[in-house]
Parts: C-alpha cells; structure tokens; sequence
C-alpha cells in the first residue's frame, strides 16, 4: 500500500472508493494527480446557467492558461466537458477599446523636457522612422508621443505625382490590389471580406441613375457607368509610417458612415488570421464621386487607433465608451447650400491616425484602369497607384 494511503484516514479512504481515478498509484508508475471529475462537472453546469457576457468573463482566464501553461497542464478539463475558447474568440474578447483609450490617454501626458529625447530615440529607433523628412526634427519640440505620432513632413519630402490618375494617400505597405469580384474583398491575400458588410447599405437617392430594383448584387449598385469595373486596394500604415492621410484622386465626398466596432490589430499576421477582420474594426467610411464614377476611401481603426479624425467633419467622434453592435452613423455632406459635397484636391491633407492602421480605397474606374503595385511593396504618399 502507498505511503500516503497508509495516512488517508477513513472517510478519505471512503471518498476515495467513490473517486476510484483521485487515487495516487505506486509502484514503478510515479504518482498522479487527477480532477474530480464530478464536482469538476458540478461548476460547469452551474457555468451553463450563466449570461454570456458573465461566462465569458469566468471562461477567459482558464483559456489563457490553458493556451499558455506549459505540457498541456489544463488539459484534463477536456474529459469533464470543459473546452476553452478558441484563440480568435479569446483574442476578440480582449478589452482592446478600453486600451486604446488609456493608450490614447497616456500618449497626451507632457513629457519633461529633458525625457523627450531619450523616449522619443527609442521609439525611433524601434520603428525605423526617418526623422529627417519631418517638419520638425527636434525632438524637444513635440511635448508628447501623439504629437510625434501625428507630425508633419516637409513640403519636398513628398512629392505628388501628377502623370497618374489615383495616387497613394498614405505611406504603408500594399497589402492587396485588383478587381473587385463576386462582392468579395482581399483582406489580405486568400483571406476575403464581404463587400457590402464593410461598407453597409447603399443610401439610394431618387437622382442615381439606375434604381436599386435593377442591380443583381451590391457590387452592381456601386457602378454606375455601363462597361465601368470596382477596384479597391489596401494599404496598412505600420506605427513607424506618417500618419496623416490625403485625398488620393480629385473627387467629391458627399457621406460618411462611421462604424463603431472592435480595435484588434490589423497587422498582415493578424488580418490572415481574423476573418473579416476590417468588418469587425471602427472604421470611417467617406463616398462620393469623381471623373470616372463611385469613389470611397475607408480609414479602418485598430488597436492603439481609436482616434480617427476626419479635418472636415468636427462632428465625428471616434473609439467612444459605449456603442450598439452593427451600428453605424450617418452624416451627408451634401446640403441646400451645398449640393454637391465638399471637393477635395489630389494630394490635399484629409485626415490623420493616431498610430498605426489601414487605408482601403473602393472605387470604380473603366476596364483599362492598371495598377502600377506589387503586392507587399513599401509605398509613399504622394506616389501612383494606378492610371488609366
């Protein structure tokens, strides 16, 4: 008999009979620790009876350490009816708003004069941004990150191309680029969106040219030219990138949706990862029209980004303590005093991030439209994407 048996007094050894699988075996097999499994069974129904929001918050710490701990450790709770959440769903359960928000918070606290420096350097130096296309490269004279975040080149530093239709309106990377088909959108590359779930419906007015009964799918209501193709391109800022945006073409916006959502990162790792991921996130949706049809260009928020700012629209407020799922805001641009929307110039300053994010441009364009891109490759503002 095991040494710790011999120690067990009756009632242990009763509940031991009751527990066959608690016991600890001997002999040249070491001894092992097993969960009751009843009680184990007790607190998951009891877990069952819970309000989602109430489980998930109970389920999230076990997830973590069942992903985390080493060996499988937390794995024996598979065998009473226990599963932890996937990583996705453990991901998404991250309070990311809440972060950003105090992100947002402690990017705004004034630094000492004499700790600008060395806090900046390291930033710099982490993300690889050249300082020498700055408008300021003294470091004293941004009084917090946000400043750094959001500072502003030289006039020369970034030419605007003008031999080219549609230009880049941000620096970045391309993450995908083409044709828009079967209402379906490149998140990155094999992994795809739906169309109409990132831009939301259509608001028709009785002046389109065709009414909405005669369109076979979303895609179709945003062309509105006959022998006219919808293209779109994605273009992810990483934090080290300039992070104002500009008018990428000569259009007119006329609305803007904003839609309150998640801000999980939008990194290329993350967007393979998370399906639909850019229909999940807070996002700025501007559209209206230029020379060749329907023109948008969406700002996507992600962790950190919870300031979106649109120069235009003072009324527009991002990353907002509270918020319904699945809805969004609307605002036209378009007025009795003003009929058209406001215009904007290619290159014209539009908007800026606070970090890093994504800029995803939709638009429609004649069937010899050409991109001039490679998908993966580092782009500036200023320089084309595609032409006619």
């Amino acid at each position: 008999m095991c040494q710790s048996e011999k120690r067990q007094g009756p009632e242990l050894q009763a509940a031991a009979k009751c527990f066959p699988q608690t016991q600890a075996t001997c002999g040249h097999v070491p001894c092992r620790l097993h969960f009751p499994q009843l009680a184990l069974r007790r607190r998951l129904g009891q877990l069952s009876c819970m309000s989602r929001p109430t489980l998930k918050l109970r389920s999230w710490p076990l997830s973590i350490l069942y992903y985390f701990l080493p060996f499988g450790a937390l794995r024996p709770l598979s065998r009473v009816g226990w599963r932890p959440m996937s990583r996705v769903a453990l991901y998404k359960s991250v309070p990311t708003r809440l972060l950003s928000r105090a992100w947002g918070r402690l990017n705004q606290v004034e630094l000492p004069y004499w700790l600008r420096r060395p806090v900046y350097s390291l930033y710099i130096w982490t993300f690889g941004v050249n300082m020498t296309e700055a408008a300021v490269e003294d470091l004293h004279h941004y009084r917090n990150l946000s400043e750094l975040f959001r500072r502003k080149l030289k006039p020369q530093a970034r030419p605007v191309c003008g031999l080219h239709s549609v230009i880049s309106p941000s620096d970045g990377k391309i993450l995908t680029f083409g044709q828009v088909k079967n209402c379906e959108v490149e998140q990155v590359k094999g992994v795809t969106y739906s169309l109409e779930s990132f831009l939301g419906p259509r608001a028709w007015t009785e002046d389109l040219p065709f009414p909405p009964a005669s369109r076979d799918s979303f895609r179709n209501q945003l062309v509105t030219r006959e022998g006219n193709e919808l293209y779109h391109c994605v273009i992810y800022l990483a934090p080290g990138d300039y992070h104002c945006f500009h008018s990428p073409t000569d259009w007119t916006v006329s609305h803007r949706r904003h839609f309150p959502g998640s801000l999980m990162s939008v990194n290329p790792g993350m967007a393979r990862w998370i399906k639909e991921l850019f229909c999940h996130n807070e996002r700025v949706v501007l559209t209206g029209d230029w020379k060749h049809g329907f023109f948008s260009l969406t700002a996507v928020g992600a962790t950190n980004v919870g300031s979106i700012r649109i120069y235009f629209d003072g009324d527009l407020h991002t990353n907002s303590p509270r918020y319904s799922k699945g809805s969004y805001n609307d605002l036209s641009f378009v007025t009795h005093a003003n009929k058209e929307g406001v215009p904007m110039r290619k290159g014209e300053h539009l908007g800026e991030f606070n970090l890093g994010s994504t800029i995803v441009l939709i638009f429609e364009a004649p069937k010899d439209f050409n991109f001039r891109l490679k998908a993966g490759q580092k782009i500036h503002f200023g320089e084309a994407l595609g032409s006619l």
